[in-house]
């Protein structure tokens, strides 16, 4: 059972229908600001890219610093809307505030450059392919989790961003016992990542998703160098432990690793890092650790089939436009650079398929994770492309060979959303859901810290 007093928060969630854009959370941050002055004060901390003011409001007056952030990475809007609803119930409730013992910094959205290439879909329906047709997702570069400076071995980052520049300072300024940083997922259930195992809060971590009616997912880790603290919870990734991962395997070195993460910067501060990864849509599949009918092995092969197709046709359309297309498309770049990320990973999966350890029976959750993994990217990542091929007719930019691959991309495009739809297995989970389950994680975690 939750306590009491966590049950209470959940139902402190309002409904909700669509996702916010990024003036709605600048606007939200305001608001509170000026109906709160006493416990509130609200500063620019940063300039985005393309100029736009950074905000973080700050409540409370504790010693202990928590510094909350939304919207990390431009397609996981979900953490706006959490990272708002925790600014206004600290700032309404006083008992709250000294629950959980920490003086609040939350900037509701850090990336709204990227937030604003994604607001095609925000506003519904929340369905599979009118998402993946507005889709947006940065290179690899141009993230602001994976920006923060890197000197490990032969990988080495320096090149930051603005919005990284801004969370930098400000966790060198808050040294914070408390870091989370708001993410999600798409499909599939929920699940965290801690960047230190913390046995006392990861069973109230674990039930969470189940009061609000969701999956808490025990399928296949992001990547296979991720460590598992227990069912859903698994150690925060960084370039480190992913670099030794390819040593360790015989695996090439990227040509690039890009920069480290939040949670990496802030660890000399001693500081907890919480990732809550929740799925727009959920599937009953994930939870289940049952075993399937296939092996391990044959749904890595299975999965590498797919995604050697999904590179191949990322680049044979690529390399037919390149002489074409705009150098400063953001679709554009990050096109190439998905192409070029993922080109390695069908390799890998069948290495891994030829294991050993590979030889026993798939579970069902395992087995769901994998081919979802081989839709999820084909919809993202051809859906981008097709969008960076529509933005160049849409400003003149219609070549013929620009024509001819766009008439080639949609065809194929329109058969994987085809294959999607077939798998059927995806139901779209309320918002209220999905922002009362990471409120939930972000406050539980608070409390258990000041305890």
């Amino acid at each position: 059972m939750l306590p009491a007093w966590l049950e209470a928060e959940l139902e402190s969630v309002p409904e909700i229908e669509v996702f916010s854009t990024a003036d709605e959370l600048v606007e939200g941050l305001r608001a509170l600001a000026e109906r709160h002055p006493g416990v509130t004060s609200l500063r620019r901390v940063g300039t985005s890219g393309l100029g736009d003011p950074l905000l973080c409001l700050t409540i409370g007056n504790a010693s202990q610093n928590a510094l909350v952030f939304g919207l990390p990475h431009p397609n996981e809007p979900i953490g706006g809307l959490s990272a708002l609803h925790l600014a206004r119930r600290l700032c309404e409730d006083a008992e709250l505030r000294d629950r959980l013992g920490h003086r609040w910094h939350v900037i509701a959205c850090i990336d709204p450059d990227g937030l604003r290439l994604n607001e095609g879909w925000l506003k519904g329906p929340l369905t599979r392919e009118h998402y993946a047709r507005n889709f947006y997702r940065p290179a690899g570069d141009e993230q602001i989790e994976w920006t923060f400076p890197l000197d490990y071995k032969t990988a080495y980052f320096d090149d930051v961003l603005p919005e990284t520049a801004a969370l930098m300072r400000l966790i060198d300024q808050l040294r914070p016992t408390l870091m989370c940083s708001l993410h999600n997922t798409e499909l599939g259930g929920v699940y965290y990542y801690l960047s230190r195992p913390e046995p006392g809060l990861h069973g109230v971590l674990q039930e969470i998703p189940s009061r609000l009616g969701l999956s808490l997912d025990r399928g296949e880790p992001e990547s296979p160098s991720i460590a598992q603290y227990a069912d859903g919870i698994f150690k925060m990734p960084d370039i480190e432990t992913i670099y030794d991962y390819y040593v360790e395997h015989g695996d090439p070195l990227p040509e690039s690793f890009g920069g480290n993460s939040s949670h990496s910067y802030a660890r000399p501060y001693g500081t907890l890092t919480l990732l809550s990864e929740l799925p727009y849509w959920d599937d009953a599949r994930v939870s289940d650790a049952s075993p399937s009918a296939t092996s391990y092995a044959d749904a890595l092969r299975e999965q590498a089939a797919g995604f050697r197709d999904l590179v191949g046709w990322m680049e044979e359309i690529l390399a037919a436009t390149d002489a074409d297309l705009s150098s400063g498309s953001a679709f554009v770049r990050a096109s190439r650079f998905f192409a070029r990320i993922m080109a390695p990973s069908p390799d890998s999966m069948e290495k891994r398929a030829a294991e050993p350890e590979s030889q026993r029976p798939a579970t069902v959750a395992e087995l769901a994770s994998l081919q979802d993994s081989v839709h999820m990217f084909r919809l993202r990542y051809a859906g981008m492309l097709l969008r960076a091929l529509d933005a160049e007719v849409g400003i003149g930019n219609a070549t013929p060979a620009i024509r001819t691959a766009r008439t080639r991309l949609a065809a194929q495009y329109d058969a994987w959303v085809a294959e999607d739809k077939a798998a059927g297995s995806a139901e779209p989970i309320p918002i209220r859901s999905l922002v009362a389950t990471q409120y939930a994680a972000l406050i539980a975690t608070a409390e258990y810290l000041r305890r």
